[in-house]
């Protein structure tokens, strides 16, 4: 395989890395009057406090982070923490009490009812926890339903939604209801449903959480393979550790309407930003979630990798690298499918990785 070295002037946080959606200072207050509220928030106050002082409901203190272009950005926490706010204040199915939600530098929160309209038409569709499929419709016509609200013509909206289902594996049930299909298949439509609009930001709600496991793992599956292949920005509502570890780029993780840390999996798992954050991810076999690419990483004296050592493939699980790396002269270079090289892994980093979270001696097991 060949190894293509990144450009040395290129950072690694530029294009496609740069944000689409910017927020900064955003909250939701539960109020006819916001004023009292805001202001005990702006001075630091809790949700607790707003509720025991003013009894007014919080649904976010305070909130500002960027998504990058292209990548899976998982919003989680515990219910009531605010994670399922934030993602309807994006798209202003809930309106800010304050702040701004920036797309491509453009603040939503200003837009007029009718421009709102356009831009969720062109940019965003969103994917709901309950499948919202329409009983009386058969899975073409939910997958194109979308399209319908937005006054696509019959022929192409069928075509668009004919491809969608294909792309999710449903092209052969088109003509079926949703009574027909099973929950897996439900959420399949409504996942087709949304990109059918070929959308450049998908924001998804606890898409997955009422699946059984095995159907949940293979929805998970089907999510990051059509990540591959489009690299769509995607929000991802979750309150399951092992989903956000599996499925983010980055993990935004929120305490009581706060952001308490954002990071890499692999940032997190390394340093939980407190006992809230460490918590949450305690007992996650991360051998069987991060991948090599997680942990690539500079050699240590800064030298390229040894010549003739057989690259990793950077979506590799943890728990399948523990024999190659311990047979292996040097750290072993880690590429992308294009053989974009992300960097190199070391027995040492693997090892201490898995010590860590107490999975080393699974991950030997199953190496």
């Amino acid at each position: 395989m060949t190894i293509i070295l990144p450009t040395p002037t290129r950072s690694s946080s530029t294009a496609p890395g740069e944000a689409r959606l910017a927020v900064r200072h955003l909250r939701k207050v539960f109020a006819d009057d916001l004023r009292p509220a805001l202001a005990m928030l702006r001075q630091g106050a809790s949700k607790a406090e707003v509720l025991e002082r003013l009894n007014v409901s919080v649904g976010v203190v305070e909130a500002s982070f960027d998504i990058r272009a292209g990548e899976i950005f998982v919003i989680m926490g515990l219910s009531g923490s605010g994670k399922s706010t934030i993602i309807r204040l994006l798209n202003r199915l809930i309106e800010p009490s304050e702040g701004e939600i920036r797309l491509d530098g453009r603040d939503l929160t200003r837009l007029s009812r009718s421009e709102l309209v356009a831009v969720l038409r062109r940019d965003m569709s969103m994917v709901f926890q309950s499948f919202a499929l329409l009983p009386n419709r058969t899975a073409l016509e939910n997958a194109a339903f979308g399209l319908e609200v937005a006054g696509v013509a019959k022929p192409v909206r069928r075509k668009a939604a004919l491809a969608a289902l294909e792309r999710v594996g449903l092209g052969a049930y088109a003509d079926r209801y949703p009574r027909e299909l099973s929950g897996g298949m439900q959420q399949r439509v409504g996942l087709a449903r949304a990109l059918a609009k070929n959308p450049t930001i998908m924001l998804m709600d606890e898409a997955f959480s009422a699946l059984d496991p095995l159907i949940r793992s293979d929805m998970q599956d089907e999510l990051l393979r059509l990540q591959r292949e489009d690299a769509r920005t995607i929000v991802f509502i979750s309150h399951d550790a092992e989903e956000a570890m599996r499925l983010a780029d980055r993990i935004a993780v929120m305490e009581d309407g706060r952001i308490a840390q954002i990071g890499t999996p692999a940032e997190i798992l390394r340093a939980p930003a407190d006992d809230y954050v460490r918590a949450f991810f305690r007992g996650v076999d991360i051998s069987r979630v991060l991948r090599a690419r997680d942990l690539a990483g500079p050699s240590s004296d800064g030298a390229p990798p040894l010549s003739g050592l057989e690259p990793v493939a950077a979506d590799t699980p943890l728990h399948a690298l523990l024999g190659r790396v311990a047979m292996a002269p040097g750290p072993l270079p880690v590429v992308e499918a294009d053989g974009r090289l992300v960097g190199v892994i070391s027995r040492a980093a693997l090892l201490t990785a898995l010590d860590r979270s107490g999975t080393a001696a699974m991950g030997a097991r199953h190496g």
